[in-house]
């Protein structure tokens, strides 16, 4: 209940936070979940997944929090309870080409074998195509990271490394109805070329009105260093609303 509670919370207080802007300011919610339950004879199964993010922008800062759940079991053992939390504050991306950000983000997964982990870093991006039926945005930048996961061999592993974190972002839509976007890291250890991290994640919506649409998501993380990977595909509805 701990975990449901900072899912919820965390959109809450990024509300809060921006509520004193002005009218001018753009502000975007989204909420997704989905869930698969699988019973046969022999086995059942079940994942829940939920996602919620809440985004404001003025003229030369933008802001956006999000957090994500995924629950589930498999023949009544856990395979699944990932917790992420993820800020990122953007300076003069909404006027210019070049701009600059930077993150906080904090994670804890069952099945990637992360006890916790918390980044945080600044860098650069760069907009290439930025109009109403293509958004292109590729960023890069340092992370500082502290971590405790559990290494297939050694057991508890606590660590701190510097990372090179970098980003493309796309958003295709087609009429404002059918819309294809993602968001994809790859971080590299400055240390060692062996320990990264890949995150890729990728979803297509089709929009029944302005702010409910059926959605289809991919979601692909690996960490090297644990030796662990998961792959998830989810569809359902989602609300997604501008004020």
């Amino acid at each position: 209940m701990f975990k449901i509670f900072l899912f919820f919370i965390s959109i809450f207080f990024s509300l809060v936070s921006f509520g004193q802007f002005n009218d001018s300011t753009h502000h975007h919610f989204s909420f997704a979940s989905s869930g698969t339950i699988n019973r046969t004879q022999e086995t059942s199964s079940y994942v829940l997944t939920n996602a919620a993010g809440y985004e404001v922008n003025k003229k030369r800062i933008g802001f956006n929090a999000g957090a994500s759940w995924i629950y589930g079991r498999q023949d009544q053992k856990l395979s699944n309870n990932d917790v992420s939390f993820s800020s990122n504050l953007d300076y003069l991306k909404n006027v210019q080409k070049l701009y600059y950000w930077a993150l906080l983000n904090f994670d804890e997964s069952y099945s990637l074998k992360i006890n916790y982990r918390v980044q945080s870093g600044i860098g650069l991006g760069y907009t290439f195509v930025n109009n109403p039926a293509l958004n292109l945005v590729v960023s890069d930048g340092f992370l500082y990271e502290t971590s405790d996961l559990t290494d297939p061999v050694l057991g508890k592993d606590v660590y701190q490394t510097v990372r090179n974190s970098f980003r493309v972002k796309y958003k295709w839509s087609f009429k404002n109805t059918v819309i294809l976007q993602g968001t994809n890291f790859i971080q590299p250890s400055l240390l060692s070329l062996k320990d990264y991290i890949l995150k890729f994640n990728n979803q297509l919506s089709v929009k029944l009105n302005k702010w409910l649409s059926i959605n289809a998501a991919m979601d692909y993380n690996k960490i090297s260093r644990t030796n662990r990977k998961n792959l998830l595909i989810t569809y359902g509805i989602a609300v997604d609303k501008y004020f």
